[in-house]
């Protein structure tokens, strides 16, 4: 086994960055409005992209004239999660470039710990990886379960990867993967090296003003991707 100064630990966001789900998400949104409004929404206006399902959650609650307590955010997430095993099948969702390929060969690599950073709740990101086979590359994760802000989420993300490996994870061995400029954020809160992917809602161009510490277009050069951040070594 390598030693504990070898080790990096490696966070991927979920939607736009492991795969799309080809709206399967925002549907399962909108038919918790139904059920929890009895009205239709079509979550125009609503900042989904890089936020967490219990920010999401409290914006709906508001927006729809509700306290968003804690209480009435778990309510309709329960109704979210019912919906988002029915929707997948039936949207055209799929990995994104590359990414089998990169978590094949990144496992390979005693060195690196692969774990998720993300908006999702914990059961919102099994059901979608398990859908698309690529859940169990990843030890574990923090979730939209941690907070409801992104930027808090990555210290429970470190504080797991220490207790699960019995080593200390400086800044400068974590990495952020994400495809939006809240991942960049997030990454930059814990003083993490950043990966921004161009293959969500947002151009090269519009990551590059974040200053990651890495930019790529999308992740279907395996070679060039673990060359280029040192991963491969």
């Amino acid at each position: 086994m390598p030693g504990s100064a070898d080790r990096q630990l490696l966070l991927f966001d979920i939607d736009g960055t492991l795969l799309t789900s080809g709206g399967a998400g925002e549907s399962a949104l909108r038919a918790a409005v139904r059920d929890r409004f009895g009205v239709e929404d079509d979550l125009s206006g609503v900042e989904i992209a890089g936020r967490t399902d219990s920010g999401i959650a409290r914006q709906l609650l508001i927006r729809h004239g509700q306290d968003p307590t804690p209480e009435a955010v778990t309510a309709f997430l329960d109704r979210y999660l019912h919906h988002l095993p029915q929707q997948l099948p039936r949207r055209p969702g799929r990995l994104l470039p590359g990414i089998v390929a990169l978590l094949d060969a990144l496992r390979s690599n005693p060195r690196l710990v692969l774990a998720l950073l993300t908006g999702n709740l914990e059961r919102g990101a099994r059901i979608k990886l398990s859908h698309y086979g690529v859940w169990d590359y990843f030890e574990f994760g923090a979730f939209a379960d941690d907070h409801h802000e992104r930027n808090r989420l990555g210290p429970f993300a470190r504080a797991r990867a220490e207790e699960r490996h019995g080593v200390s994870f400086a800044p400068d061995r974590i990495w952020v993967i994400g495809d939006t400029p809240h991942d960049i954020a997030c990454g930059k809160a814990i003083e993490a090296r950043t990966v921004a992917l161009a293959t969500g809602n947002y151009s090269a161009e519009e990551l590059r003003a974040h200053t990651p510490d890495f930019l790529f277009e999308d992740l279907s050069d395996t070679a060039a991707v673990l060359r280029a951040t040192g991963w491969g070594e």
